[in-house]
């Protein structure tokens, strides 16, 4: 994060470029696993709430991954997104495809990462950056639960000394 002169705080481009890299590397993983993607099966979770799908999260990581592509990039931007990310064209193909040079290409690269980048860490009301978050859901801490490991810390004696595991947990 830095701080410009009116004293707001934004995170830095290069940052914003590493969270696009991240969830890209993690859409390239979910497309090269489409060969073992099977029918969605429907599990019981809860009486209360009904059946739910509880598989299918790559195809739709894939699917959100390139809808909030489309609608956050300019038409020109999404062109260069589709042919190099996409469709994996190198920057050679891509100047030539679509006449620009080759300075221009890597601008129009850099721009997308951190638009995107920035897109996928904000988007609400579910964002697509913290890749355990949107794989494994929000992982939410309880009182209930944290008084639970505490006694069987307790009961493990695990708590005594200064170099406490419950000091380390938290």
């Amino acid at each position: 994060m830095y701080r410009t002169p009116r004293g707001d705080e934004h995170p830095c481009e290069c940052v914003l470029r590493a969270i696009f890299r991240a969830c890209y590397s993690r859409f390239r993983v979910c497309v090269a696993s489409q060969y073992r993607i099977r029918s969605v099966p429907l599990e019981w979770i809860n009486p209360a709430i009904g059946k739910r799908p509880s598989h299918g999260k790559n195809e739709e990581y894939i699917a959100d991954f390139c809808l909030v592509s489309n609608r956050a990039l300019e038409p020109n931007e999404h062109l260069v997104f589709r042919y190099h990310y996409l469709l994996g064209a190198d920057g050679k193909l891509c100047c030539r495809y679509m006449r620009i040079d080759r300075p221009v290409f890597f601008r129009y690269i850099y721009e997308i990462e951190q638009k995107l980048g920035r897109v996928f860490r904000e988007l609400k009301p579910y964002s697509l950056y913290p890749l355990d978050e949107y794989f494994c859901g929000a992982v939410r801490k309880s009182r209930r639960s944290d008084a639970r490991v505490e006694s069987i810390l307790r009961r493990w004696n695990l708590t005594g000394g200064s170099h406490s595991v419950l000091q380390k947990i938290a």
